[in-house]
């Protein structure tokens, strides 16, 4: 596998199987005693009118003392608030079953530390959340239910498209407050928000774990990220199915992370189906952890802003990045393989191997990297890429092939396409401030490229 660092020499696609394979090699999901512990022996109520949130946490703590096992959600419908796995715990939702998260902020309460959008800070509890935790999973054929939708959550995005309306609060102005205070370096404690601030928690959060499964669940109508692995080890995404129109709605977000897999998942997604992260600027660089070994592999994309993207909060690095045989189509699906940052973000992103993929239809570009994002060159710390290879990519019609837009002063570098084939593009490429470009065997509407 590519070290940090270490530039493109010649690509060889046995050395990227080579890479996978030592990094699938690596990540093992945990496993948990054969002990089960209901949560209805704990007093949980089917109907989603009983507040479960206690016998939850009962279970929940009385499984971890005992050494772990699973906490089971049965068939039925029960309505909780926060859920805080423990060590050893898989929370096991039952086919037939429903966890109908509260709508109630008050019940993401007391405050956790957390990362919002690259930042860290003190806010509501993530729906589903684990701090310093070994071997947790999130496992079953049941459903998490968000409960978000233009009444409830999404309008603290702040626009209309959301549901907001002029005299409704938003987390707008506290967005911008965290992002100065990470650019100031507040201590995270003093960096405290929740009521009255209107910041939106992810769904599923894992914080600063190692040995972490999420499998077969159905995720729906979460109020922000979907499933957001940060600062965490060994992760497994396996079989999970995504489906939530809302802002920010990205479906798996590791950020910061080592040795990820994410398989046979399926994303209909508000923004990326899958973003890979690694901080927000001085907060980022602060903390100063690359997101790195991942593999992205047989999934299905249909609607978001990108299939797999890196970004944009990529200050803390982004590197070795594998997705294979992976299916994206919908008109409403914009980008293939996006990559996005600037030079506030800054970051290095390298050694990204796009192969065996077939695409069906997007709205823009196969490939899009994007310098020119948000503050664009309005900063002191320039991005870069290098060593993006795409090869055996099909896909049926698009905007573009390429959008690739870097610096004068720091160009993309060593980007390269091979035995692909695209169809019914529409209109030309756009290459600007890009150096190294390959291609080799690649069609566009049938004629060479």
């Amino acid at each position: 596998m590519l070290a940090a660092g270490r530039r493109l020499a010649a690509y060889s696609p046995a050395d990227t199987a080579a890479g996978m394979a030592e990094i699938a090699r690596r990540i093992q999901p945990p496993g948990f005693p054969e002990r089960d512990f209901d949560i209805t022996k704990y007093g949980a109520a089917a109907g989603g009118q009983r507040d479960c949130t206690e016998a939850i946490r009962d279970a929940v703590a009385a499984c971890s003392a005992a050494g772990g096992g699973r906490v089971v959600v049965p068939r039925g419908v029960f309505l909780t608030g926060a859920i805080h796995l423990k060590n050893n715990v898989n929370l096991h939702v039952a086919e037939g079953a429903t966890l109908l998260f509260s709508l109630d902020p008050k019940h993401y309460l007391p405050l956790v530390f957390t990362r919002w959008e690259g930042t860290e800070c003190m806010n509501y509890s993530p729906l589903i959340y684990a701090f310093e935790a070994t071997n947790i999973a999130v496992t079953g054929a049941g459903t998490l239910d968000g409960q978000a939708n233009r009444e409830h959550w999404w309008p603290w995005k702040g626009n209309t498209l959301s549901g907001w309306k002029p005299g409704d609060p938003s987390g707008v102005e506290a967005r911008k407050r965290l992002s100065a205070m990470g650019e100031k370096g507040v201590p995270v404690a003093e960096r405290v928000f929740g009521e009255g601030h209107y910041l939106r928690p992810p769904f599923i959060q894992t914080y600063r774990s190692k040995n972490v499964l999420i499998e077969g669940i159905t995720i729906r109508n979460s109020p922000f990220w979907e499933v957001h692995p940060a600062l965490s080890s060994n992760v497994t995404v396996r079989g999970v199915t995504i489906s939530s129109l809302g802002p920010n709605n990205d479906g798996c977000n590791p950020e910061s992370c080592a040795d990820v897999l994410i398989e046979g998942c399926e994303f209909s997604t508000g923004d990326d189906c899958i973003a890979i992260k690694s901080g927000r600027n001085n907060d980022g660089r602060r903390v100063g952890v690359a997101c790195e070994n991942l593999i992205v592999r047989d999934c299905t994309m249909k609607d978001g802003h990108g299939g797999v993207s890196i970004g944009s909060e990529v200050s803390g690095d982004v590197r070795n990045v594998y997705v294979d045989r992976c299916r994206m189509d919908s008109p409403h699906l914009e980008r293939a393989l996006r990559l996005k940052s600037n030079a506030v973000r800054g970051g290095i992103v390298e050694n990204v191997f796009f192969t065996n993929n077939t695409i069906g239809e997007l709205s823009e570009a196969v490939l899009d990297i994007d310098f020119n994002y948000e503050e664009a060159e309005n900063g002191p710390f320039k991005p870069v890429v290098r060593n993006i290879v795409l090869e055996g990519i099909t896909s049926k019609r698009s905007k573009r092939v390429l959008y690739l837009r870097g610096f004068r002063s720091a160009p993309i570098t060593g980007v390269r396409l091979a035995h692909c084939n695209f169809a019914n593009v529409a209109e030309p490429n756009v290459v600007e401030h890009v150096e190294g470009l390959v291609l080799d065997d690649v069609k566009r509407n049938g004629k060479a490229m």
